[in-house]
C-alpha cells in the first residue's frame, strides 16, 4: 500500500457526494471566525444581514465568483435557498410560460427529477434520455431534435449518481439553461454560451443551504412580472439575494473557498488537478483486467464522481469495509447503478486518490 501522511485533525479520505470535502484551510479559519467575525464581538452566524459586515462578506462572495467563472458583464448572480431541486420548479415556473415548451435532455436522476418538477407547469419535452443505457453516456447536443421556438434547452452538466459527464460547454444557438451542482467550479466554464448556470453549494462550494443561480440578462428579462415573491427571480436580483434573511452561514463558507480557489491559480490549475485525481481512479479500473468495471462510458467519465461495480455484491460489501480500514469512507454507490462511487470534489486531496489506487490493486490481486 501506499504511504501517505496523517491528515490534519485525524480526517478520513470523505468520497462523499455530497455535502463536500472542504478545504482544511477554509475550514479552520471558518473555526477562527466562528466565535468573534473579524472583531465585531459576534459569530458570523449571528451578524445581521443588514449589517456592513455582512454586506461586505455576501459582496466579495459575488465579486469572487464572477472573478472565477469570468462572468460577463449583465449577468446576475443570485444567492438563493432551496437547494438545487427547487430550481427545477423555480426556472419552469418562470420561463415555461402558458403555451410554450421547454426541451430535457436526461442524461441521469437529477436531469429525470428537472424534467418530472417542469411536467407539473408546462410541456416539457423529453429529447434524449438514456434510460436504456442505464444513464451511462451524454449526447452530442448538436445532433438532437430540438424543438422550434422552446423557450429553453435543459441539461444536467454532470450526474452525480451515475458519473456521467459532457465535459464542454454547448455550442447552441438556443437558451440553455444547466444543473452544474456537481461540477461547478471544476474547470473554466464560457458562461457565455449558457442563459442560466445553477449550483447547489454542497458540491464544490461550500455546506448545504446555498444554491448559486447566474442569469443572463436577456433571460432575466423573460422572467413573468408577477409571480410569487420567493419564486421571482426578479425580486431577488433588484434585491442583491437579500429579498429574505439569505442562507448566511453557507454563503460566508463559499465566499471563503472562493479565495482558496483564486489564491491557489483559480479554475484552470483546479481542472489540471481534478484530472489527474480522476485519472488515477480510472486507470485503476482499467488497469484491473475487468475486475473493476467503469458506468460510464470513457468519453463522457465524470472528473467529480467516478463510478464503478465490482464482480458481486459480496466481494463489494468486502471491499467498502476493507476500504474503511484505510479511512477511505463513503464509497458505497447508489442503488440505481450499484457498486461503488467515489466522489472527488476539487478539495479532495491527491494523496487520497492515490491510496485509493493502491487499495483497489491490492484488493482485486487478492479477490480476483
Amino acid at each position: 500500500m501506499v504511504t501517505v501522511a496523517p491528515q490534519p485533525y485525524d480526517r478520513v479520505f470523505n468520497f462523499s457526494a455530497g455535502p463536500c470535502t472542504l478545504p482544511v484551510s477554509v475550514l479552520e479559519q471558518v473555526r477562527d471566525d466562528l466565535l468573534n467575525y473579524k472583531g465585531s464581538g459576534a459569530s458570523v452566524m449571528e451578524l445581521s444581514h443588514r449589517s456592513k459586515a455582512y454586506e461586505q462578506i455576501i459582496q466579495e462572495a459575488e465579486a469572487d465568483l464572477r472573478t472565477l467563472l469570468a462572468i460577463p458583464e449583465g449577468y446576475k448572480v443570485l444567492f438563493l435557498q432551496g437547494g438545487a431541486s427547487l430550481q427545477f420548479t423555480m426556472l419552469a415556473n418562470s420561463f415555461l410560460a402558458a403555451g410554450q415548451s421547454a426541451d430535457y435532455v436526461i442524461t441521469g436522476t437529477w436531469g429525470k427529477k428537472a424534467i418530472e418538477a417542469a411536467a407539473l407547469i408546462g410541456t416539457a419535452n423529453k429529447i434524449f434520455d438514456a434510460k436504456a443505457d442505464n444513464y451511462n453516456h451524454c449526447p452530442d447536443l448538436a445532433s438532437l431534435p430540438l424543438t422550434p421556438g422552446a423557450a429553453y434547452l435543459h441539461t444536467t452538466a454532470n450526474e452525480t449518481i451515475q458519473g456521467v459527464d459532457f465535459l464542454a460547454d454547448p455550442q447552441l444557438n438556443v437558451p440553455v439553461i444547466c444543473d452544474a451542482s456537481s461540477m461547478i467550479l471544476s474547470r473554466p466554464m464560457d458562461v457565455s454560451r449558457y442563459a442560466m448556470i445553477y449550483a447547489g453549494a454542497q458540491k464544490n462550494m461550500g455546506p448545504a443551504g446555498n444554491t448559486v443561480v447566474i442569469l443572463s440578462p436577456e433571460q432575466l428579462e423573460k422572467a413573468p412580472a408577477s409571480t410569487h415573491p420567493m419564486l421571482d427571480y426578479r425580486i431577488h436580483a433588484e434585491n442583491g439575494s437579500m429579498y429574505n434573511t439569505p442562507p448566511c452561514f453557507s454563503i460566508y463558507v463559499a465566499g471563503l473557498v472562493y479565495k482558496h480557489l483564486i489564491a491557489n491559480g483559480g479554475l484552470a490549475a483546479m481542472q489540471a488537478t481534478n484530472e489527474a485525481k480522476a485519472q488515477t481512479l480510472y486507470d485503476a479500473i482499467d488497469g484491473s483486467g475487468g475486475f473493476y468495471k467503469g458506468h460510464a462510458k470513457p468519453e463522457n467519465r465524470s472528473r467529480m464522481n467516478v463510478t464503478f461495480t465490482l464482480p458481486s455484491d459480496d466481494l463489494t460489501a468486502a471491499f467498502l469495509k476493507e476500504a474503511k480500514g484505510h479511512k477511505l469512507e463513503e464509497l458505497k454507490g447508489h442503488r440505481s447503478v450499484g457498486g461503488c462511487r467515489a466522489s472527488i470534489y476539487n478539495a479532495f486531496p491527491l494523496e487520497g486518490c492515490q491510496l485509493m489506487a493502491e487499495f483497489m490493486a491490492d484488493f482485486a490481486k487478492r479477490n480476483g
